[in-house]
């Protein structure tokens, strides 16, 4: 089910795309507030918040976690109990493959609104954290200097 999001018209990650706007816009605000507080904070506090953005479970995460516990309870009740619990199971992979086809199911609209974010909205926040904490500045920013070879530079500032 696509929803059109006035927001976000020109969105290309499907579960934002998705999201409803009222929802999206306390995510992103959530997002500004921790940015604008840690820009304030010395570097090591900064690390342990880029450390926490690191374990943070992304939608996609608590999504297939719940299925699969969802599904494997089912298929169990299915092969024990009764047959019955088997459309469960069905009803969990069709959800899987809506979300996957069309980055929204049944449970998104819920966990979105209980705050879970999505991979990138995890890695908005760290970035804009790692350059906070000075983590790019080594990257040349002279158009000649590019040319040589960038990529260990950059490596290095992508990899903490």
């Amino acid at each position: 089910m696509a929803m059109f999001n006035p927001l976000a018209p020109n969105e290309t990650d499907r579960v934002r795309r998705n999201t409803e706007p009222e929802t999206l816009a306390r995510i992103d605000e959530r997002i500004e507030q921790n940015i604008r507080y840690y820009a304030t904070q010395p570097s090591h506090v900064i690390s342990r918040r880029i450390e926490e953005l690191d374990e943070e479970w992304s939608m996609e995460r608590w999504l297939e976690t719940n299925a699969s516990s969802i599904g494997l309870t089912s298929l169990l009740l299915g092969a024990t109990i009764s047959r019955k619990w088997l459309l469960i199971t069905g009803g969990v992979l069709a959800f899987l493959l809506l979300h996957a086809t069309e980055g929204w199911c049944p449970p998104v609209p819920v966990m979105r609104r209980l705050g879970i974010r999505t991979r990138g909205e995890i890695e908005r926040e760290k970035y804009a954290l790692k350059f906070l904490r000075g983590d790019f500045q080594t990257i040349p920013s002279d158009p000649e200097q590019l040319k040589k070879n960038p990529v260990t530079e950059m490596s290095k500032a992508l990899r903490v």
